[in-house]
């Protein structure tokens, strides 16, 4: 027989069959194979290389899967355009300078090493494209999605749209004078070079 705690609470079996419940199983269950998947991203990212390198596999099973099918046109072109989106927001600072004022990046090599701060981080980059192609791989095995399409004209203006894009892309970095890569820039590692005296025979 149940007991009735101060306050109105069940006690015995009823407490016991609410932590039991299906729901709360379920979500226990969920919330445990949400953690194993993020320990398992997080353990790749060191690995860049790896990483595009499966991404490259992946988008070549896409890539070959469409071609045999001849279809699916209008899904990889909404992927082209989800991916220059993300490509946009990989070479863009996080801060804006149109709207925000902040220190420019350096552009010589006398100037003061600064890395560039991407909007979208290299790691979020890579497995959203990767997401992307495997959502995109799935949906050509239902015909609903197979819109036909004259796709020259899709490619047509997905490359136009493309060149458009990166070209308003270069301007804005030509204008507030910033690259969004740190490759050849100037580092300080807190090494101090030894001196030429130091290095000098000592006279007798």
């Amino acid at each position: 027989m149940d007991t009735v705690q101060p306050g109105g609470a069940l006690a015995g079996d009823d407490l016991s069959s609410l932590s039991s419940s299906p729901a709360t199983i379920l979500s226990r269950w969920t919330f445990a194979l949400s953690r194993r998947y993020q320990h398992l991203l997080d353990k790749t990212v060191p690995y860049i290389l790896y990483r595009w390198i499966a991404c490259l596999f992946v988008a070549l099973i896409y890539a070959i899967r469409v071609y045999f099918v001849q279809g699916f046109y209008i899904i990889t072109y909404g992927l082209g355009i989800y991916m220059l989106n993300l490509l946009i927001g990989f070479l863009s600072p996080q801060i804006d300078p149109e709207i925000h004022d902040g220190p420019s990046l350096p552009t010589r090599g006398s100037d003061e090493f600064r890395p560039f701060v991407r909007r979208l981080p290299e790691f979020k980059f890579w497995y959203s494209i990767t997401k992307a192609f495997c959502i995109a791989f799935l949906m050509t095995f239902f015909a609903v999605f197979d819109v036909p399409v004259f796709w020259p004209i899709l490619l047509f203006y997905w490359l136009l749209l493309f060149v458009l894009t990166m070209r308003r892309q270069i301007m804005h970095m030509v204008k507030y004078r910033y690259v969004p890569f740190s490759f050849g820039k100037q580092r300080y590692d807190g090494k101090k070079a030894p001196s030429t005296d130091s290095m000098s025979l000592p006279r007798d």
